[in-house]
Parts: C-alpha cells; sequence; structure tokens
C-alpha cells in the first residue's frame, strides 16, 4: 500500500473501533498516533502530503455518515490549484502569514501551506467545535503551525495582517444583523449575504500587496446585491483573476464554483490603471497537455505581475 493509503487504513481501523461518533473516532486515532501508543505503518519519507490525504480520505468518510450538510471539504483538485497559485505568489517571501476565516477541518489551508516551501504560519478560525478538533490535530500530524480561534468567522478578529487569505466560503444569508451593521456591505434592507461579508473580513485583514483567493459560486456577481459588492471591490481591491473551475467537480452544476483572485493595493498602485484580470478556465484535469498549457498561462500571469 501507500503511505496516504497505509494512513487511512490505520485511522478508519481505529475510529471504526471508537464507540459513539466516527468522526470523534478519527480524533483519538491522530492523537494514539501523536503520542507513540500506536502508529501506522508509513515509510520514513513519509510526505506532509500523504499525511494529509490519508487523514482527508478519513475525514471525507466520517462526513458522508454524518450527513451533516454545514460539514462539507473542499475538493482536493480545487486546494491543489489554489495552492500551485498561492505559492507563486508568495514564492520570494519568507515566514508566510496565512489566515482562513472559515477553516472547517483545515484541509484547504494544509494544502496551501504544504504548498508553501517557505515557513508559513497560519490563523483559522472556525465556530464549529468539532471541526476545530479535527483541524488541530490534523495540524500536530502535519507538524504546521497554526493558531485556532473557535468563533463565528464575522465576528472582530485578534489577527495580525497576513500574506495571504483562502477561504472557501459560506454561501447564503448572514442571520446576525446587527453584526452585520459593522460591515460596508450590509444593505439597507434585508440580510447581508455571508459570502460577500467574509470578502469584506479578509481584506480588512490583509496586508497591502497581499492576495485573497476565494472559492465561490459563480453567480457571485449576478445576485440581487451584487451591485454592492462591485462598488466595495472598486473601492478596496484590485481584481486580479477569475479562474473558472470544471464543472465535473460538482455533482450538480448549480452548484459550481469558480475561484476568486483579489489583491489588497499598495499606495504606488493607486495611481496606476487598474491591471488586466486574468480569466481562465481550467481544463479537464485528467488531459495532462491541456493542464500543462493552463499552467504555463498562470506563470505568465504571475511573471507578468
Amino acid at each position: 500500500m501507500t503511505n496516504t493509503e497505509t494512513i487511512f487504513t490505520f485511522i478508519d481501523e481505529k475510529a471504526g473501533k471508537e464507540q459513539g461518533d466516527y468522526l470523534d473516532g478519527i480524533i483519538s486515532a491522530c492523537e494514539s498516533w501523536l503520542s507513540g501508543v500506536e502508529t501506522p505503518n508509513v515509510t520514513n519519507d513519509v510526505t506532509k502530503e500523504e499525511i494529509r490525504r490519508g487523514l482527508q480520505l478519513a475525514i471525507l468518510k466520517g462526513m458522508k455518515e454524518n450527513a451533516q450538510p454545514h460539514h462539507q471539504m473542499t475538493p482536493d483538485a480545487i486546494g491543489i490549484l489554489v495552492g500551485y497559485m498561492a505559492s507563486k505568489l508568495v514564492q520570494s517571501k519568507k515566514d508566510v502569514t496565512l489566515l482562513d476565516p472559515a477553516a472547517g477541518t483545515g484541509n484547504l489551508l494544509y494544502t496551501v501551506m504544504n504548498a508553501i516551501e517557505e515557513t508559513a504560519n497560519a490563523s483559522a478560525v472556525e465556530i464549529d467545535d468539532l471541526l476545530v478538533r479535527l483541524a488541530a490535530v490534523s495540524a500536530e500530524l502535519l507538524e504546521q503551525p497554526v493558531r485556532f480561534y473557535v468563533q463565528d468567522g464575522l465576528r472582530p478578529l485578534l489577527v495580525d495582517p497576513v500574506d495571504l487569505v483562502i477561504s472557501d466560503l459560506p454561501v447564503g444569508y448572514y442571520p446576525d444583523d446587527d453584526n452585520a451593521l459593522n460591515f460596508e456591505m450590509m444593505p439597507a434592507e434585508g440580510h447581508a449575504y455571508s459570502h460577500h461579508l467574509f470578502i469584506e473580513q479578509s481584506l480588512n485583514h490583509l496586508k497591502p500587496g497581499g492576495f485573497g483567493f476565494f472559492i465561490t459560486t459563480v453567480n457571485l456577481f449576478e445576485s440581487d446585491q451584487a451591485e454592492l459588492l462591485q462598488k466595495y471591490l472598486k473601492r478596496h481591491a484590485l481584481i486580479r483573476a477569475i479562474i473558472q473551475l470544471p464543472d465535473s467537480l460538482f455533482k450538480n452544476v448549480a452548484h459550481a464554483k469558480f475561484i476568486l483572485i483579489l489583491q489588497k493595493p499598495v499606495e504606488e498602485m493607486a495611481a496606476k490603471s487598474a491591471p488586466d484580470v486574468l480569466l481562465a478556465k481550467v481544463p479537464d484535469m485528467m488531459d495532462k497537455g491541456l493542464m500543462s498549457q493552463f499552467f504555463r498561462k498562470i506563470d505568465n500571469w504571475i511573471e507578468e505581475m
């Protein structure tokens, strides 16, 4: 078996023997591994990505069994794409800082951190206690330095400005109107959209020149509050790229998403005209030739920045 398969089998067997919830069993299995009581029989050159993927498979199994709609993981293919682009954009930096304001199990965040070769430190915000415990034990196994905040990601965050924000945006209305009044994108009538507020929260916590990677629904700029979003972005951000994801990644085409890349302007950018926006569509990810062309296009775009 591969290291990934060995890790999944180890966690799956231990979690299955635990009484109660399978996801809690995953945490117990990982804690046993961390303490050295029982460890998977992996090779000495096991990588962080192999550990992450083995964990991911077990967590996905647990989420399917729980059937909880808010327990969703970002598809691996999307995480790898974001990781590739994010790592290229910060390749000249040392001690990169990241924030995921709606981290879930941390899988997307860890995919990006694993892709960044320089030292990276992250802050992860998540309101669901079970997901935080899964994310925390994963961070320990991956030896990734992450600080966790168990709270609503749209409440005030005690997080210093970061180089990168990564988020698979929660979509829908935000129910706390009183808190939403603290945001520019609170509409005059009705509820604000959570995904709009998460973009605003993220830009507030980006360093000037920093980048935000947002995985969001394809109708982001077509909703009834799209004008509010566009006005906000015109004042506070540069749209650098809109990358459409393959429909094949989603069970329902109506739930298809794209990657929105924003940059927080620095003063010297204000005097310049807005940069061209990269508009691209990810091809069939099984076609190596087309994917090579796509990555060359990304590389050229980053070189021209």
